[in-house]
């Protein structure tokens, strides 16, 4: 009796949680349904490649849910199938993503295999509020003289780098992250709507100088998606997140086991 109950539960969830495609338009996919909330992650069946597409509820629209995916849609038409997961946004997380090249999903486009992973971390996280953050009072030192002697940076401050083109923009931020390689900082760097050649280029430099041991670079690059360039900035902030709350073996912060400091450059956020 109770099996039977438990049966119909799961089989009322399963079709409140199930939808299908009624109309694409460019870029956002509208679907109908199913039940579910701003952010959940959803599963779109790809009826003539046999995979799956993730997708996430970005609004609605009368009585249809809004989709944004996070790969190709080639393939995806109207009357597939839509599974809402009940989840939000989440990467896997560790301390192996260090001297790693990853796309905005987390998963790794260097070619090294899979990354071993510890946990999961929610893209979306509540910031600690102002009076629980400790004051800006430990510099970080870029590695050039001029910047650090007449603009300060300190650990927990944000810094704007503006300028016209072929300035010289891209090379402060990586000299920054070089001149940490021999510090207790871990370097992020987010690519944002760069050529995969200029990507390339950066992980080069880096490793050339010792650098990559100690960074980690997030790439979603011109040839992805929009969706994918959109979530970047949040990925590598929730990267961040990660190893100042678990320091550096994985495990919780706390007295006998700091958090590492974290530097974090998006190039650009024009994009």
């Amino acid at each position: 009796m109770f099996q039977e109950m438990i049966r119909q539960i799961q089989r009322a969830e399963t079709i409140s949680y199930t939808g299908k495609i009624e109309n694409i338009v460019g870029m956002s996919i509208e679907a109908s349904g199913g039940r579910a909330a701003v952010g959940d992650i959803c599963q779109i069946y790809n009826g003539d490649a046999g995979g799956q597409v993730m997708a996430e509820v970005v609004g609605f629209k009368n009585d249809h849910i809004l989709l944004m995916p996070y790969s190709d849609m080639s393939g995806i038409s109207a009357g597939n199938f839509v599974r809402n997961t009940g989840r939000r946004l989440s990467l896997r997380m560790g301390p192996f993503l260090k001297g790693r090249v990853i796309n905005a999903l987390g998963q790794p486009i260097d070619g090294k295999g899979p990354i071993k992973a510890e946990g999961t971390r929610p893209v979306e996280f509540k910031a600690p509020g102002v009076i629980s953050r400790q004051p800006v009072n430990e510099p970080m030192q870029t590695g050039i003289l001029a910047i650090d002697s007449m603009v300060p940076i300190g650990r927990g401050q944000r810094e704007l780098i503006i300028g016209d083109r072929q300035t010289g923009k891209t090379a402060i931020a990586i000299d920054a992250i070089i001149n940490q390689k021999d510090q207790d900082m871990i370097c992020i760097y987010v690519a944002i709507g760069q050529k995969a050649s200029t990507v390339a280029g950066v992980v080069e430099t880096l490793e050339r100088h010792g650098a990559m041991k100690n960074t980690i670079i997030v790439a979603a690059t011109a040839s992805d998606s929009a969706p994918l360039q959109y979530i970047a900035p949040m990925a590598g902030a929730a990267m961040g997140e990660y190893f100042v709350y678990n320091g550096e073996d994985g495990k919780p912060a706390g007295p006998e086991n700091k958090g590492r400091a974290v530097l974090i450059v998006y190039n650009d956020m024009s994009k």
